[in-house]
């Protein structure tokens, strides 16, 4: 069954909704956008997350020292790299690794292919914080990425009335949304549950 990480969230009731309806990932955005969180808030809500589902701190090119500070304090137990982040700095870093690409041509995909992280999250160009722009990609590109598909998590433009579309046609290790779950730019608990509902319904 397809992993699904709802990013963004900043409420214990999102978070409780993205649970009890079967999230795998939840992410938190340490980084300039609407849906930023300061380590606090984060903390807080992180305490009402089962061990089962994973936490994951997304930031932009920031330094080791307070991507070290915040996976500690709040815990988290992915690290998501949105920025220009080489390999050499996720290495420094040492924490279990998502690297993000924003996808518009098959080179994006081959660039992507040099890393070595724990899981590949491709998104479309983004206008908030290189994601979170709500549109798609074309899912397409991915099938000559070289990369495995139990690496692969698809972003941008998702939202539960496409969100089985690109999981049939890519077959990812998991799906990524923030926007697509959202009313008027705030997170929508309907949605939330819809997204998780189509995304666990696919069968694999």
């Amino acid at each position: 069954m397809t992993h699904v990480k709802i990013c963004g969230l900043r409420t214990k009731e999102h978070v409780d909704v993205a649970v009890q309806n079967g999230a795998d990932f939840i992410g938190f955005v340490f980084a300039k956008s609407s849906r930023e969180v300061t380590l606090e808030e984060a903390a807080s809500l992180a305490a009402h997350i089962p061990p089962h589902v994973k936490k994951v701190g997304v930031f932009v090119n920031e330094t080791a020292e307070r991507i070290h500070e915040l996976a500690k304090a709040v815990p988290l137990d992915y690290i998501q790299y949105h920025g220009d982040e080489p390999q050499s700095f996720i290495d420094e870093v040492g924490l279990p690794a998502i690297k993000a690409f924003s996808i518009k041509t098959a080179d994006d995909v081959k660039a992507a292919a040099a890393y070595n992280v724990n899981y590949y999250l491709f998104d479309a160009p983004g206008t908030d914080f290189r994601g979170g722009s709500g549109h798609t990609f074309d899912w397409s590109l991915l099938q000559h990425a070289g990369i495995p598909n139990d690496k692969v998590i698809v972003a941008g433009g998702l939202h539960p009335d496409n969100v089985a579309d690109a999981i049939t046609q890519v077959q990812p290790f998991g799906v990524d949304v923030s926007s697509g779950v959202e009313t008027e730019k705030q997170k929508d608990s309907g949605k939330i549950r819809a997204f998780l509902q189509a995304a666990k319904g696919v069968l694999q």
